[in-house]
């Protein structure tokens, strides 16, 4: 695996885990880790990091997961081979997320069930129940359908991509997720078969993970993926898959995309997909991320950037500040960029 960890060592058997690669996403994973405490979650976090991610960063990101009850791991980068490698991806920054699929060489560490997080997620309500949903076989995962309303139009989706299809049509707060068809099935939309990587609850193994990585190597389907883990995993777990309510993995454009089924005090765990909030500060007119329209959400962050900023100052912890305050927009002048 390449971490800098060895065998002896043992992780929590239940825990949260994450994936940062990059030192752009330092500030989604720190304010990651301060959500998850500050609602009392009883279970830590681990958090892994590549190579690439800057070692300047990583004594930053290591107090951090002191004052946070988490876990650091450095692996190895995972990709596949050069005769499976994808040609066309939606965008640069997905080359990195193969890595994401080391969560479930973990087994070897003692981790027995977990539940992955990407770190561009802010906590909003304890989540903890996660841990005790129960999953039909241990070869199996849960996660959130992922929305294909493509409302904007990207010319890189299927035309089967729109709201009619989409899993999240038509559901209100109360109601249960949309059920995953079966392969094959006639009970579903072929989209709803469809998952978002974002979150997912699964027990590793080594069975699991010598099947996952010959999957990689060897399924020819691997070289027409755009989204790298998420079109592998909903590949590689077809039919053992079940659905999470919309709140555990709630994408800031849902809020205004499925306003039928989105409460703001529902939220559990909110995904800042796209634009990420700490890139750029919101003015005065309110505007920020996808279109302008994700002013509130955006807010949502900046309002834990400032309580986790109060934290550290009381604390003294003017290095982990001052590396912070870089990573994150300037503050505006007068409101205004």
């Amino acid at each position: 695996m390449g971490e800098n960890t060895s065998n002896s060592d043992r992780l929590p058997t239940f825990a949260w885990v994450t994936l940062v690669t990059r030192a752009s996403y330092l500030p989604g994973a720190t304010l990651l880790a301060h959500s998850l405490k500050k609602h009392q979650s009883k279970y830590p976090l681990i958090v892994l990091t590549t190579p690439d991610f800057e070692k300047s960063h990583v004594s930053t990101l290591q107090q951090e997961c002191i004052l946070t009850n988490s876990r650091h791991i450095q692996i190895s980068p995972l990709v596949p081979p050069a005769h499976n490698l994808p040609e066309t991806l939606i965008a640069p920054r997905f080359e990195d997320t193969w890595s994401k699929l080391r969560v479930f060489e973990l087994h070897k560490y003692g981790c027995e069930k977990l539940v992955f997080l990407d770190a561009d997620m802010l906590v909003r309500r304890n989540m903890d129940e996660l841990f005790d949903m129960g999953l039909p076989g241990r070869d199996w995962i849960a996660a959130n359908h992922a929305c294909v309303c493509n409302l904007d139009h990207d010319s890189w989706a299927p035309e089967e991509w729109n709201k009619e299809n989409c899993a999240y049509t038509g559901l209100s707060p109360e109601s249960p997720p949309t059920p995953v068809p079966s392969p094959g099935g006639s009970n579903g939309k072929r989209t709803h078969a469809l998952l978002n990587s974002g979150l997912f609850i699964f027990q590793p193994s080594q069975s699991q993970w010598e099947e996952m990585i010959k999957f990689l190597n060897e399924n020819e389907e691997v070289k027409t993926y755009l989204f790298p883990d998420q079109d592998f995993l909903g590949d590689f777990f077809k039919g053992r898959w079940k659905s999470l309510s919309w709140k555990y993995n709630a994408l800031k454009t849902m809020r205004y995309w499925h306003k039928n089924l989105w409460v703001d005090e529902e939220v559990r765990n909110l995904h800042y997909i796209v634009d990420k909030p700490w890139s750029r500060r919101i003015g005065s007119d309110g505007i920020a991320g996808h279109l302008g329209k994700d002013g509130m959400t955006h807010q949502w962050w900046w309002d834990e950037f400032e309580q986790w900023e109060r934290e550290r100052e009381k604390m003294g912890k003017s290095k982990i500040l001052e590396i912070m305050r870089t990573a994150v927009a300037k503050p505006l002048q007068n409101g205004q960029d």
